[in-house]
């Protein structure tokens, strides 16, 4: 018998993108599945909207929690074999779970996690491209980590698809952190993993929401707070699976590159990273500005100059996103696009 796979979408205020992805899980073509959406207190339509698709879903209503708690519950309710997740603005391809699952040959173990690519987009899903990084390949969850590390990278969450037996083992996700929720409890599957296994050409499309998106962590405290934890968690789940001087590289490696994170407007948090450096018997240097924003030092000083070098970036993404939702708007005048099977 085919293994049953769920599908765990927790939602908060998504009326506006909800339909898109509950329509890509509901035309898996993986025959064998469940979807579950959590509505974690949201105030709009999010619930009527999901309701829409009757039986072919299961939906539950909770006072607001947090993406984490919301997670949890879905997983709890769950029966699958193997658990995709998929945050409620972003969209499967519809062979994604096939194609994952036919990548595993007879005699694998549960503990093979399965990768995939991810397409970033604004409006229009058809002009997505996927992202390829080192992390875009078959390696040890070792190797992973200090690639993530080292080389700053990211991976989408929606891109894994994960075994119970995976699930089980890495545990809940973590209900105190609000910001690199997904980063930190995929750091945690990896740690109990026997291996990855990268699967090309498919992925998930992930919507990149702008600047109030829960990514984002903006002037946020409680988010740099998170991010903090988060790393501190991700450093130990790496050197839990092998200590050895690359790794104690890559540890310095990420701090270094989010150290002006925190830097001007939470020295204490930068202090602990420090801290953290020299017991690695390394130095994080004073964050410095790239060329084209150094400049602007003895102008307006460096606290400024870092917060525009900070902004400019998310000012010219709002540019194009409001192009993208014009195009969008003009585009869906004429047809609903249907969706596609590969990114």
């Amino acid at each position: 018998m085919k293994p049953l796979v769920s599908i765990l979408i927790p939602a908060y205020n998504a009326q506006r993108w909800i339909d898109d992805a509950l329509r890509s899980a509901i035309g898996q073509t993986w025959p064998n599945k469940e979807i579950i959406v959590v509505d974690d207190g949201s105030t709009d339509r999010t619930a009527a909207i999901a309701r829409q698709f009757g039986s072919k879903i299961k939906i539950v209503c909770t006072e607001n929690r947090g993406l984490c708690a919301a997670v949890n519950l879905a997983y709890k309710l769950s029966n699958g074999d193997y658990i995709q997740e998929l945050d409620a603005d972003d969209i499967l391809p519809l062979d994604k779970i096939e194609r994952q699952l036919a990548a595993l040959r007879d005699g694998d173990s549960k503990r093979i996690l399965l990768s995939s690519q991810w397409a970033p987009f604004f409006y229009r899903r058809l002009s997505a491209r996927p992202v390829h990084s080192s992390l875009c390949q078959d390696q040890s969850p070792a190797d992973w980590l200090v690639r993530k590390l080292s080389e700053n990278l990211h991976m989408q969450n929606a891109t894994w698809l994960v075994s119970r037996e995976l699930a089980e083992a890495a545990g809940p996700w973590d209900v105190n952190l609000v910001y690199d929720q997904d980063g930190e409890y995929f750091a945690r599957v990896l740690r109990v993993a026997e291996s990855i296994r990268y699967v090309p050409g498919i992925g998930v499309y992930y919507r990149a929401s702008g600047k109030g998106s829960i990514s984002v962590i903006g002037n946020s405290n409680p988010k740099r707070e998170s991010l903090l934890r988060s790393m501190k968690l991700h450093m130990r789940y790496l050197r839990t699976l092998e200590e050895s001087e690359r790794v104690r590289m890559a540890c310095l490696s990420y701090m270094q590159n989010w150290l002006g994170v925190f830097y001007f407007d939470r020295p204490d948090l930068a202090a602990e990273l420090e801290v953290l450096a020299a017991q690695l018997g390394g130095h994080l240097a004073k964050p410095r500005l790239r060329s084209m924003y150094a400049w602007m030092i003895p102008v307006v000083g460096l606290r400024v100059a870092s917060r525009i070098q900070t902004e400019l970036p998310y000012f010219k993404a709002s540019c194009i996103r409001s192009y993208d939702k014009i195009m969008y708007k003009l585009e869906s005048r004429h047809k609903r696009i249907p969706l596609a099977a590969k990114t």
